[in-house]
């Protein structure tokens, strides 16, 4: 009965915004097709709530659920950049076959997805460990707390990824 609702409430949504998010998403990116897909990229988020949707200001709502799937958009673009730049960098020897690339950058993606979960003093902490390669002591200057807070950030961060399915 509750998946009845939602459906219905996304479909109404879907029916009444869908024009207007896609055209939303138009003026910020460089192709319709990004557009629309990401349009629906939206709409998918909407749905994999469990609850009914019936927001009071409907497009406020999808601008907002819109917003957050376009950073998601432009933080892939940019992994994906810095990885083809990393690649074009090393010797023919060490070139990796499509396949290889593809599953690396999936695993890409999911690593940023795990990470986007943590509080940004988490995230960061752990990032400044792994890709910067600074001394607890660094990162607890850096970030203005204590060398006990940066083990647990980076134990925190480092058990997600671990842990993840």
């Amino acid at each position: 009965m509750a998946d009845d609702a939602l459906r219905s409430s996304v479909s109404t949504l879907y029916d009444e915004h869908h024009v207007w998010l896609k055209n939303w998403l138009r003026r910020r990116l460089p192709c319709a097709d990004q557009a629309a897909d990401l349009a629906h990229d939206t709409f998918l988020r909407v749905l994999t709530q469990r609850e009914p949707v019936m927001p009071d200001t409907p497009r406020a709502f999808l601008t907002t659920i819109a917003q957050r799937v376009l950073a998601s958009h432009f933080r892939r673009q940019y992994l994906e950049q810095a990885w083809l730049e990393t690649l074009a960098q090393q010797p023919e020897l060490t070139a990796v076959s499509e396949e290889t690339r593809a599953l690396w950058l999936e695993t890409l993606y999911e690593i940023d997805r795990l990470l986007e979960t943590l509080p940004p003093v988490v995230r960061k902490a752990f990032l400044l460990s792994q890709l910067e390669g600074l001394s607890h002591a660094q990162i607890a200057a850096e970030l203005d707390i204590s060398i006990a807070t940066v083990k647990r950030h980076i134990v925190k961060a480092g058990t997600l990824l671990y842990f993840a399915q």
